[in-house]
Formats: structure tokens, sequence, C-alpha cells
């Protein structure tokens, strides 16, 4: 079987731990990790240090599984078997332990593999500690078999990256930060002088297959599919006096950025720790203001001599994103496919919407403006006090869109007053500003773009439980479905209001989704 190898001569203990969290980085659920080595060469050293990373927990007890045989814990990424063969007396006893169960609920380390008799699964990275004439170092060789070489080769990618930018260095610690839907992978670096940085993994993705007029759903959603949209939009407003991460190193054609840490105050988390919520939104409101104070450009240069155009929120992007719900959504709470007569008035109704929010006046479209992304920069003087965060699918479109993703959070409840005073303080302060302003368009905007939106997050949430078994996202349905009524009590979504009361009326919005 052909392998894929790397090989680290003379490592020390600290070196040892930081490549366990380079490997903590790289790893998925159903993956095995082999350690071979001799009593003594540094498998114990390894493993502590992996689980600790992964649990992102540095005083976490790891008892040896030498006598158990086999130790596990629950982590937020996914549950950990650590497996210990050396005292195994038969083979078999390994279909007693529960790899195969282990597997199927997150990863397993195995020590003395070996012993297992062909029973650990062939397709596994395997670390190979030896020992070296200096009592204190050890060789380790990392292989894996060719169809988890692609993630070998960008653990190589991604060190070669942090050793040009400085970050390579075994001292710095390197932690895996827990994401939200994104495909993208964050890690904290931290050296010992006290210098943080993040690391963003974001290898180029490959389009989807065509699913309308030849284009994937992502060229029809304007959807970033490398990092050049982050790079190119975070400098355009980092020049304008608002506070996006400072790039410090960036290979654009490996989809590797190394950016400035905001650290955890996050918006989110910053309230379930009993922070003032309305003070904080307020903060979001009027750093929204200010972002949408200037004027986005529709073409952006970058360092390596291309340019970035910004797309344009379209009737394509709307549309395609509101029928994620009879795509996910209706097949979760009904059992089945919705009805062809059904999907032809759904998209009727939304395109007479449409048509009337795409003449509203156009500024930036962050698009996910919201409290996952915004982090509390206290030191800064406002706007820049808050800290944005994910903004490399934006486009340019209709203001409201970002203002209700901030007053309508999928993740944490908005009480329906306080996102009256925040749309009232919006509307005054932009009103002051610019004499065109149109309150009453300003409020249909708002809730069809509310309407639109929290459409496609039922739909996105369905995908998420359904295809990729994240079914965490379906404790926000009821959150979701109390904003979306919210905003078809305007008058001009009349129609739209009946077709949801009539496919999907309340009596089953409260009801689980067949998942």
């Amino acid at each position: 079987m052909t392998h894929t190898v790397f090989s680290f001569p003379e490592l020390t203990e600290g070196d040892v731990s930081r490549l366990a969290q380079e490997i903590a980085f790289l790893v998925q659920p159903g993956d095995t990790l082999a350690l071979e080595g001799d009593l003594g060469a540094g498998k114990s050293t390894f493993a502590r240090a992996f689980i600790r990373a992964v649990a992102s927990d540095a005083e976490l007890e790891i008892p040896s599984p030498t006598f158990t045989l086999v130790q596990s814990y629950e982590t937020p990424r996914f549950e950990i078997a650590h497996f210990d063969l050396y005292r195994l007396s038969d083979p078999s006893e390994i279909d007693e332990l529960g790899l195969d169960a282990a597997l199927s609920r997150g990863i397993a380390i195995v020590e003395w593999p070996s012993r297992g008799d062909g029973r650990i699964p062939t397709d596994r990275l395997t670390l190979r500690f030896d020992e070296t004439t200096a009592f204190d170092r050890r060789d380790v060789r990392l292989e894996a078999t060719v169809d988890l070489a692609a993630r070998l080769e960008r653990f190589a990618a991604i060190r070669k990256f942090l050793d040009r930018s400085g970050w390579g260095d075994a001292a710095t610690a390197f932690s895996y930060l827990q994401g939200d839907a994104s495909p993208r992978r964050y890690a904290r670096l931290v050296k010992a002088n006290g210098s943080r940085a993040i690391l963003m993994d974001a290898p180029q993705k490959p389009d989807g297959p065509p699913i309308r007029d030849g284009k994937s759903y992502s060229a029809i959603a304007h959807l970033a599919e490398n990092v050049r949209a982050f790079v190119a939009i975070d400098r355009t407003l980092e020049a304008a006096g608002l506070s996006v991460p400072r790039i410090f190193a960036e290979e654009l054609s490996g989809g590797l950025l190394l950016i400035e840490d905001f650290g955890d105050a996050v918006f989110g988390a910053e309230v379930k720790k009993g922070r003032d919520q309305a003070s904080l939104w307020k903060r979001g409101v009027d750093a929204l203001i200010a972002v949408q104070a200037t004027a986005p450009p529709e073409r952006i240069s970058l360092s390596d001599g291309t340019v970035f155009e910004l797309p344009v929120a379209d009737r394509g992007v709307l549309e395609i994103e509101t029928e994620l719900l009879l795509d996910w959504y209706w097949p979760a709470l009904r059992g089945g496919p919705a009805p062809q007569a059904a999907r032809d008035t759904f998209r009727e109704l939304w395109q007479t919407v449409f048509d009337r929010v795409l003449k509203q006046p156009k500024t930036w479209l962050l698009r996910d403006f919201h409290s996952p992304n915004l982090i509390a920069l206290d030191n800064r003087t406002p706007p820049r006090d808050v800290g944005i965060i994910d903004f490399q699918d934006a486009m340019i479109g209709p203001a409201a869109y970002d203002l209700v993703s901030l007053l309508q959070d999928a993740r944490l409840d908005i009480p329906e007053d306080l996102e009256k005073r925040l749309f009232a303080h919006y509307v005054a302060a932009v009103g002051a500003r610019d004499p065109a302003f149109d309150p009453a368009e300003f409020a249909f905007s708002y809730a069809a773009l509310g309407a639109q939106r929290n459409t496609k997050i039922l739909g996105i949430f369905a995908r998420l439980a359904a295809r990729d078994g994240k079914r965490q996202y379906l404790a926000h349905v009821p959150r979701i479905w109390g904003y979306l009524e919210r905003d078809l009590q305007h008058e001009a979504l009349a129609s739209l209001r009946a077709w949801y009361d009539d496919n999907l009326p309340r009596s089953l919005r409260a009801e689980a989704l067949n998942i």
C-alpha cells in the first residue's frame, strides 16, 4: 500500500507536544492514530498533548490506559478513545473494547497497534517514535495511507507557511478553535512572549455540480471559494477605519492566512456570561452604520496582481437561498418532497418581493454580521470597538440585510422590544446622514430580507443536520420561526404569510424534524 511519509528528527518533549497539537488540527471523526515505539519512546507524551489539544484543556488529567486498555474522553469536537494494547492477551479482545463503535463516534488513538493482529484499520495515521543517542530526543516518523495523503500534504503546507511567517517554533502553542458551520478551520497560535495570531486554513474549494443554468450553488449564491475575497474585503474595510483582523502573512494560492487575534469576547459568549446585551448590540449597530458609510468598491486589487470583483446581490442569490427551505426543511418536516404546485406558488410570491427589494439603495452587505462574528474590543474607540471577523461572502446589496442579521440573531434570543429600539436608532442615524433615506421602504426591506434570511436558515440548519450530522443546529429552529413570524406580519408580505400558514402551519412548526 502506498504511503506518504514525513520524518521529524531529534524532537524534544516540547517538539512532540507541538506536533501533537498540529495533528489535532488535522484529524476528523473516524480517524485512527496508531502510535508505535518502545516503552518510554514518547507515545504517551504525544497522546496526552493530543487529547488536551482536542479538548482545549491544557490541564485535563490523562490517565494511562495500560490497565484499563481503553480510556474515553468527550470533547467539543468529537469523542476520543485512547487504547493501549500492550497488555492485550488476545487480539480478539479488541472487539470487546469497542474500537469500531469508538470510530463511529469520534477518533481512536491506539498504542502498540502491532498487537492488534490486523484488527486495527489499515487506513490510518501512523506515528513511529524511536529513541536517539540523546536521552531527551526522539525521532518521529509520520505516515499515512493514500486515502489520508491529501491531509498530510496539507499538514506539510501549513508547517512551511508558519515557518516562513515566523510562527513555526515549537515554543508556540497551537490550538484548534471550535468553528461554526463553515468548512474553514482556525487555530490560535501563542508564542512564549505572549504574541498571538490566528491561522486560517481555507484551501480552494472545488466547484460543486451545476444545478441551474449551468452554475453551481456556490456560484449562484456568490459564496467565496478561496481566501482572496477575505483579503480584499479585509484590507478595504481596514483602510476605512474599521476593526477587521490585520493580515500578518498570506498565501493566496494555498488558501492560508495568518491574521490578528481579537480574543474571545465574542458577542454571543459575552451575553451568556451576563454582559448587557443592549449595550453590545447598540455597538454592533453603530459599527454597521460606520461600515455602510463607506461606498463598496466593485473591484479590489490584490498583492499577486489579480483583481477581486465584489459581487452584487441579485435575484439568483435571493432565490436559491429561499429554496433551501423546500429542498431541505420541507422533507425533514413533512417526510417527503414539496409538491410542485407548492414550489411554484412559493417562487412566484417571492419574485414579487425580490422585485421590490432589489430596487433599494445598495451598500456593503457583509452577509454574516451577527453575534458569532462580532468581538467586543473594549480598549478601542467607536466604531473600532467592534471586531468584525467574517465577511468573505460579502456583496453589494440592500442595507437592511446586515441589520436584520444582527437584530434577529439565529443563535441567540433578541427580545422584540430591543430589536425595535435598535431598529429605530439605526433609522434615525442613517436618516440624519442621508436626506434621501426612505424609512417606510427600509422597513419593508428589513421585513422582507428578514423573512428571506430566516427562511434560508431553516433550510441550512436542516441541511447541516441531515447531510453533515450536525444536529445541534436544530435547537435554534423554534427561534428562527419566531423571527420569521415577526417578519411576515408586514402588510406587504400578507400573501407570503398565507403560503407559510397553509403549507407549514403553526401546528407543525413545533414538531421535531425527521432527521
